[in-house]
């Protein structure tokens, strides 16, 4: 009985690990358009196809078009973040080339923990 239980905690530890990594804080600023990051940055298209780790990075293949919301700055300027129908999340900058620029300046703020919300089976998971 004592294995069984010693498994059992084992799986939780595991499984709760995965889950704080899946919901860390990826950059504490990012920029965007406007102070809300509400307008688009730019409209892009993926270079190659992107199958990002978690449910917090957006999947795509090469030719999909992707609007840009916003960019990670500072601790880690490589991902941005943007949407593919109704689809959101992040994806390797060097992923896609841009097509079209649509703001004429760049705000930077700081970021939100909803800015890293996952979404699993109908469930909000945050750092």
């Amino acid at each position: 009985m004592s294995r069984i239980l010693d498994q059992r905690l084992l799986l939780l530890v595991i499984s709760f690990s995965a889950s704080v990594q899946s919901t860390k804080v990826l950059s504490e600023w990012k920029k965007c358009g406007d102070p809300e990051c509400e307008k688009a940055m730019s409209r892009v298209q993926a270079t190659t196809d992107y199958l990002g780790p978690d449910c917090r990075y957006l999947n795509f293949k090469t030719g999909e078009e992707i609007m840009v919301y916003s960019k990670l700055s500072r601790e880690n300027e490589n991902l941005w973040a943007g949407s593919k129908g109704k689809d959101f999340g992040y994806f390797p900058r060097d992923a896609v080339k841009v097509e079209e620029v649509l703001i004429g300046e760049e705000v930077e703020v700081l970021t939100k923990e909803t800015d890293f919300l996952c979404l699993h089976e109908d469930k909000y998971t945050f750092e």
